[in-house]
């Protein structure tokens, strides 16, 4: 480190062109552990400044070089920093007044001198060296972290933007998947339809079920998703299956050999395979592959039962018997209500019937879910067990002792009649 980077830390610097004067100054302060270094000659003092940095600059008035005020006014401009004080005998208006406007003299401290004021106004003018010191390192570094700052924002405002393309870019991405998924999905119908005009046909009808269903709050998003899909993409299997076959299904399933009925009842499989092709969410591929499950267990091709199949699926089950049974719109309907518990989950049947208003009610009465259920409800209809047994009757207000009553014995014994409350 060279003597010009010297810290000034409690480095005093004083100007006195009297000996005695200066060497009782220099005793005075060193005892009190200050760095002093004393200087009879104001230009001298000038040249050392330029090569030392002081905290403290004390210079008397009077001198024969020049006046401590010009002595003072000129080390300002080498070091800005350093306090400067002033010693004079003569402490004029004039003096004070130039002091001020040229010198930025921090303190005057008059002849002769009390030893605790002249301490006091030392301590002072080191503390205010700091301070002034501290200040500039801090603006400095203000500075830096501003300009960093700048830098850094104009780096984020980049990233920010190229982030917003990449989105937008995303988004459309994400659009033309979507277009293409819609566009697969309805090649598959297309397919379908081009193998078997009626397979066709219900494809499309069994999306506009789904789609009605899937639009209730008895759903989460995946299951919509796999609902929806799932009701394009079912059917797929068929296609390995000989219109022969197809035709005799319909009109006479009576003569399928166990053969055939097997092969039948392997197509969700083969549909599950063919779907994973489109869409390899395997959530669309289990409820594709359980859509022919019964409620009780005696369907196909796992034998699944109750809450063990896919509730997208039991719903599924019921658009596709719907569809499947072949029937006049009411008597399709009294064939889902009359297997609803044991082929269907009687709470998808309710769904299904109405969603798809299906069903015309009387005015005032409406259907709902076993879930809906409310206290205040009036029943429109008696609710029976399964065995014939009114569990209650039409007309009877629901209360929440009630209702828990319905729920209660539907977890045993499945309720599988429509529920109609009036408004």
């Amino acid at each position: 480190m060279t003597s010009a980077t010297l810290p000034a830390q409690n480095s005093i610097l004083i100007v006195d062109d009297e000996p005695i004067v200066l060497a009782a100054l220099k005793e005075t302060l060193e005892r009190e552990k200050f760095q002093v270094v004393a200087c009879s000659s104001p230009v001298k003092a000038l040249a050392i400044l330029e090569t030392r940095d002081f905290a403290v600059i004390i210079s008397d008035q009077r001198m024969p070089e020049m006046l401590g005020l010009d002595f003072l006014i000129e080390s300002r401009k080498a070091r800005p920093r350093a306090s400067r004080v002033l010693i004079t005998a003569v402490l004029s208006l004039t003096t004070i007044v130039d002091a001020i406007n040229q010198g930025e003299i921090f303190r005057f401290v008059a002849k002769p001198w009390l030893r605790e004021e002249l301490l006091a106004t030392v301590r002072n003018a080191i503390q205010r060296h700091e301070l002034v010191t501290q200040n500039e390192v801090l603006m400095a570094k203000s500075q830096q972290l501003n300009a960093q700052l700048i830098t850094s924002n104009g780096e984020l405002e980049l990233k920010v933007r190229a982030l917003e393309e990449q989105s937008r870019r995303l988004d459309q991405a994400n659009l033309e998947l979507g277009t293409r998924y819609e566009n697969s999905l309805e090649l598959c119908r297309r397919i379908l339809t081009a193998y078997d005009p009626i397979l066709g046909g219900q494809a499309k009808t069994l999306v506009e079920f789904a789609k009605k269903m899937a639009e209730t709050a008895h759903f989460t998003e995946a299951e919509r998703h796999s609902l929806a899909s799932a009701a394009w993409l079912c059917d797929l299997g068929l296609i390995g299956v000989s219109r022969e076959l197809l035709r005799t299904f319909r009109t006479n399933p009576g003569q399928l050999s166990e053969r055939e009925r097997t092969t039948l009842h392997h197509h969700p499989i083969y549909s599950q395979t063919l779907a994973s092709l489109v869409d390899s969410n395997a959530t669309i591929g289990e409820v594709i592959r359980a859509h022919h499950e019964h409620y009780d267990g005696t369907g196909y091709p796992d034998a699944l039962a109750g809450n063990h199949i896919p509730w997208a699926a039991r719903c599924l089950a019921v658009a596709v018997g719907y569809l499947e049974s072949g029937l006049p719109k009411q008597a399709a309907i009294d064939s889902l209500l009359a297997k609803s518990g044991s082929y269907f989950d009687p709470e998808a049947v309710r769904l299904f019937l109405k969603v798809s208003n299906l069903v015309h009610l009387p005015r005032q009465v409406r259907e709902i879910l076993l879930d809906e259920l409310e206290p205040g409800m009036v029943l429109a209809s008696g609710i029976y067990s399964p065995h014939g047994l009114l569990l209650i009757g039409e007309g009877q207000p629901l209360g929440p002792a009630t209702i828990a009553k319905i729920r209660g014995h539907n977890e045993v014994t499945p309720i599988s009649q429509r529920l109609l409350v009036y408004l």
